[in-house]
């Protein structure tokens, strides 16, 4: 066995402070962060990585023409993602559909025109063979809506009890049109910051079929492929910088991953981040902040300002974007840090989420 040699990583102490994984590693939050900043990059040690964003965009290589090799001048962007929702079953989705929905969603946060998937399966013994036919089947359904394909698959099982049901992955890979260059780390001071709906209605919707909670009207997951949505933003104008679906930890933690990959300061308001009325009555009940909990049908995008009213009006013309709006703008000032104006007029500091605020969701 290789001996580890933590001294290879970047600034371990953070991850030192847990001699074990615990689960506010996986909830998009700070934890997750130190993870994936601390462990992963200075380990895999790949420029590709360094951006952190949704998907990594892969410039063409130089023809190697004594293997006989080609390549085409078209940028690839590749993204993997793992999928541990409970329960199975949710409103307005199941864990299928958002394996497909959030990998999709990760190629068109670079930009890219998603075309193929793998599938990766790990069942558990005993999972009933009518759940992962519906399981099997929304997926099936929700790629051939999407418009792609998958390829490739591998399945798994193991021991009862040890699986929670299903586990799914999925790698996507798609195309990244002439013109086009988005990631986190390109926000630029005088950005607008535009979000292209509700937040936190697929975590509630989860946590409220997990707990058994009733609402006069019933709270439904958003999960959507948005590859349609980025296209028709990207003909509306050029000054696209960033785009991310804000998952794991929220609207809150997408933001912080901008401003600190931008080193920019983003001020938004808080009155503008619209919460559907149960989802709030939901986020009351269980003492949830919405800025902090999931979503899988929205993104926020970061828009020269100049273009800004233009990419806005596209969204509020697309079916999953009826809602955009805009919430805030990128400043000099207080880089690496997400402030809000709040209802009453004062400013508080909207900061990464330290541990898991909900668990498995997404």
């Amino acid at each position: 066995m290789a001996t580890i040699d933590v001294t290879s990583w970047s600034c371990p102490l953070p991850l030192r402070d847990y001699p074990a994984i615990v689960l506010g590693h996986g909830s998009g939050g700070q934890m997750s962060f130190d993870l994936v900043r601390h462990m992963f990059l200075p380990l895999f040690d790949h420029t590709a990585l360094a951006r952190l964003g949704d998907s990594t965009v892969l410039e063409p290589r130089v023809p190697d023409h004594e293997a006989g090799l080609t390549f085409h001048e078209s940028r690839f962007a590749m993204s993997t993602d793992s999928y541990t929702v409970s329960p199975l079953f949710f409103p307005g989705g199941d864990i299928g559909q958002l394996a497909v929905h959030g990998t999709v969603n990760d190629l068109a946060m670079s930009g890219a025109v998603p075309l193929w998937l793998t599938a990766g399966f790990i069942l558990e013994e005993g999972l009933a063979m009518d759940d992962l036919g519906r399981i099997v089947t929304q997926m099936a359904a929700a790629a051939k809506a999407a418009g792609v394909s998958i390829i490739a698959g591998d399945t798994k099982v193991v021991d009862r009890g040890h699986g929670d049901g299903v586990f799914i992955n999925t790698a996507g890979l798609g195309l990244v049109p002439d013109g086009v260059n988005i990631g986190p780390d390109l926000a630029r001071p005088g950005d607008v910051v535009l979000l292209s709906g509700t937040v936190g209605d697929h975590g509630v919707a989860v946590m409220s079929k997990r707990e058994g909670l009733e609402f006069e009207t019933e709270i439904e997951s958003d999960t959507a492929a948005l590859h349609t949505l980025v296209a028709t933003m990207l003909k509306a104008g050029s000054g696209i910088h960033v785009l991310r679906d804000p998952t794991r930890g929220g609207l809150a933690s997408a933001l912080n991953e901008i401003a600190r990959a931008s080193n920019v300061g983003i001020e938004i308001e808080e009155r503008d981040v619209h919460v559907r009325p149960a989802v709030q009555a939901a986020c009351e009940m269980l003492g949830l902040d919405p800025l902090y909990v999931a979503n899988e049908g929205k993104l926020v995008a970061f828009v020269a300002p100049e273009n800004a009213e233009a990419v806005l009006s596209a969204m509020q013309a697309h079916p999953l974007g009826g809602d955009a709006v805009r919430i805030g703008q990128v400043v000099e000032e207080h880089p690496r840090m997400v402030t809000a104006r709040t209802g009453i007029g004062g400013r508080r500091v909207v900061d990464m989420q330290v541990g898991a605020l909900l668990p498995r969701i997404c």
